[in-house]
């Protein structure tokens, strides 16, 4: 992990996670330079590098400020920005009320190297307003908490994601930010952008077991595919709940709802990673989608007690892992479905020899 790779200072936070194997490398790229957002690339040589001019990146112009080197080695690249975050309320009778938007270009953010744990492979990046006329963001923030890793395994809070070496957890916080209605919902705009020759696509997956997620049977992914659709080259990953407290348990979570993924028509933030990787090629070839994350059920009354919203989602390349049976569930399952089975089995035995025992021991009167 390096924080500010080439620059000295903290006004700005860029964050480079690389993970490097045996013949390959991934580089996570997060960033609050315009919009947070984080770049994904994944090259075919274990030695690639990130390189920065950091003149041109700061510029109105960043176009091609950021590359990997050797930039032939580069297989696959894609981006993840977080744009507006919006909040209404459903004012009846005159159905819902918006509220001004908040644009996360325009906000402020804390240094990302305070909150830096090499050990732990996290950070956070937390900001507000730069100007906050009604005070929403007096007493609190908008952050998004990044977790790396280095191996397989699961999140020990929930909703337990499932994670592999290839994956970035990524958790949206909101602590603190007076809501400025009676039963405020908040909608986050999440935009994707993909290189010629890749779509995304919106899955929704539903399971019988919650073991890991009580209540909670939905698993939604965005993955990006070819467009042949023969091969899935990333994804975000998350499900179907937030959560209303610092110690979420089942009983904080809050509704989760994608709102449908469309072709986005207009432009990123200007001056964002995002811009200073594609270059040119961010309005002509690429592709940017865009997708909203609601949090709340029907009635709205989510955020007004505890004040704290909490979102996770899994970020990564190739397949989305898949959550499947643990041996608990199993050797649950195999006992309550085996015990009556075995008891039908061993009543017809105990049936089939007392009839013969009877049939034996009969003495006819002749």
């Amino acid at each position: 992990m390096q924080y500010n790779p080439g620059w000295n200072g903290s006004s700005v936070n860029l964050l480079h996670v690389r993970a490097a194997g045996p013949g390959d490398s991934l580089h996570y790229v997060w960033s609050s330079i315009g919009a947070p957002a984080v770049l994904l690339v994944a090259t075919q040589s274990p030695n690639s590098t990130l390189r920065v001019n950091w003149t041109q990146l700061l510029s109105p112009s960043p176009a091609g400020a950021v590359w990997i080197d050797p930039p032939d080695s580069v297989v696959y690249s894609t981006a993840v920005v977080f744009t507006k975050l919006f909040e209404f309320s459903e004012a009846k009778p005159l159905g819902e009320l918006f509220y001004p938007t908040y644009d996360l270009s325009e906000f402020s953010w804390d240094s990302l190297n305070r909150t830096l744990n090499h050990s732990a492979l996290t950070a956070e990046l937390s900001g507000a307003p730069a100007t906050d006329p009604g005070g929403s963001f007096a007493n609190g923030s908008l952050a998004f908490r990044v977790t790396a890793y280095e191996a397989g395994g699961r999140a020990e809070r929930l909703p337990s994601l499932l994670h592999t070496a290839d994956s970035s957890q990524l958790e949206f916080v909101l602590a603190g930010v007076a809501p400025r209605g009676n039963g405020s919902r908040f909608v986050l705009e999440v935009a994707t952008v993909e290189e010629a020759g890749a779509v995304r696509r919106l899955r929704s997956e539903r399971s019988i077991d919650d073991e890991y997620t009580p209540t909670i049977f939905e698993v939604l992914s965005l993955v990006a595919e070819s467009q042949n659709g023969s091969s899935t080259l990333g994804f975000l990953q998350w499900k179907a709940t937030a959560y209303g407290s610092r110690s979420p348990r089942r009983e904080d979570g809050i509704r989760c709802r994608a709102q449908g993924l469309q072709a986005a028509n207009w432009t990123l933030p200007v001056s964002s990673i995002v811009q200073a990787y594609f270059g040119e090629s961010l309005g002509s070839s690429c592709t940017v989608s865009a997708l909203n994350v609601s949090f709340g059920g029907e009635e709205g009354q989510v955020y007004q007690e505890k004040r704290y919203l909490s979102w996770s989602v899994l970020l990564g390349f190739g397949q989305p892992p898949r959550d499947t049976f643990s041996p608990l569930v199993i050797s649950i399952a195999a006992v309550a479905l085996g015990t009556p089975l075995a008891m039908l089995l061993l009543g017809s035995c105990l049936v089939l020899l007392a009839r013969r025992r009877r049939y034996s021991e009969y003495e006819p009167i002749n």
